[in-house]
């Protein structure tokens, strides 16, 4: 088996499948554009339709590939600024290096963090720390895969209340065109997904949660048909009755053209039944 996925990542393809396509209430436009001498660019805005807000960003990137380092400089409409820079298979192969700070000129509010990754074959961990005047959170994670097979830990320790305050599982199963994640959170918390490839252009997921203490059972079944190579659709429901669907064109290279919808099947004639639009560049 080749590296397995973060923590984070894992049961990705699931969640992928209900959340990709889809912009519920929201008009959003992003634009990726890279200039000559290497630079990245990353621009985004949305606006809600229920509240009006407007909230953009703005994001710089530039890569030293030879040296393994990559400097980003955040900006949003919060006015907080973010300085991001890593260094990737420099000290040795397969760890990763983060040092992230954000500041806010408004509150002068600051906070930084240290990221560690370290990823080969059979494994994948990382390790960050919040740096916080009153003591600093540590964050684990580890992921080890065998055949198919996947397990993950995820932890955080609040070094201030000298308490653990986050303690999860993950096990599953992935294979080329089928995959199978199940978690437990804090031990209160249960969670599934199953996701799978029936064929080229039929992906399909189901998920499944519950609560300790709670009589009902969470679930949703999603699926995303591929149209043709510029465009694909996309539906989920939920067992609270919420009907959800998504067209995405690629409209010419660089270009993409999202259209969602969400219904509520139990309000049908009430109203408050909302749409997405979303428009991506990309030069």
């Amino acid at each position: 088996m080749a590296v397995p996925p973060c923590y984070a990542d894992l049961g990705k393809s699931a969640k992928d499948i209900f959340n990709k396509g889809y912009g519920f209430g929201l008009v959003k436009l992003d634009v990726k554009t890279k200039s000559a001498s290497g630079v990245e660019f990353k621009t985004t805005g949305s606006s809600n339709t229920d509240t009006s807000k407007v909230a953009g960003s703005l994001e710089t990137k530039y890569k030293r590939s030879e040296y393994g380092l990559t400097f980003t400089e955040k900006w949003n409409t919060d006015n907080t600024l973010g300085t991001e820079i890593t260094v990737e298979d420099q000290i040795a192969k397969g760890l990763k290096l983060t040092f992230d700070t954000t500041f806010s000129p408004n509150t002068g509010k600051k906070s930084g963090k240290v990221k560690t990754a370290y990823k080969r074959e059979f494994v994948n961990m990382g390790s960050d720390v919040d740096f916080d005047f009153a003591g600093p959170t540590i964050h684990g994670a580890a992921v080890v895969g065998y055949e198919g097979w996947l397990a993950g830990y995820q932890m955080s320790f609040d070094t201030a209340k000298s308490k653990m305050t986050q303690n999860n599982f993950a096990i599953g199963y992935k294979t080329g065109d089928f995959q199978l994640h199940t978690n437990v959170n804090d031990g209160a918390e249960f969670g599934g997904s199953i996701y799978q490839k029936v064929s080229d252009k039929l992906e399909t997921a189901v998920n499944l949660a519950w609560t300790a203490g709670s009589n009902s059972t969470r679930f949703g079944i999603a699926a995303k048909y591929q149209l043709d190579k510029d465009a694909s659709v996309s539906a989920k429901v939920n067992n609270n009755s919420l009907v959800g669907v998504g067209y995405t064109q690629t409209l010419r290279p660089g270009v993409k053209l999202t259209l969602s919808g969400l219904v509520d099947g139990k309000n049908i004639n009430a109203g408050g039944h909302k749409l997405g639009l979303g428009l991506e560049l990309e030069a």
